[in-house]
């Protein structure tokens, strides 16, 4: 599988926090952590709606440590629930 076709099977789970939260399925784009101040490899991806991902509520609104705070998940956390959802 090239990383192209992961994301978008990422990108199909649909935002991991909304569906965490009980909001059920929403659709997402691809936020990669930064490690290190590096962008994050295309398999190390977490699919977030807009308002998780840039919006005011989002990782990229709040900053990483104001987001882990609020919803009590670090990115490390959301994307251990990506690969739970993808595992066969």
């Amino acid at each position: 599988m090239t990383d192209k076709q992961y994301m978008a099977r990422v990108a199909d789970l649909g935002c991991i926090l909304c569906q965490r939260l009980g909001y059920g399925k929403s659709p997402a784009c691809l936020h990669h952590p930064k490690t290190g101040g590096k962008r994050a490899l295309d398999t190390d991806c977490i699919p977030l709606c807009w308002q998780h991902h840039q919006g005011p509520v989002g990782v990229h609104g709040l900053g990483r440590k104001a987001f882990e705070r609020c919803y009590g998940l670090t990115e490390r956390d959301l994307l251990d629930l990506v690969r739970q959802q993808l595992a066969p």
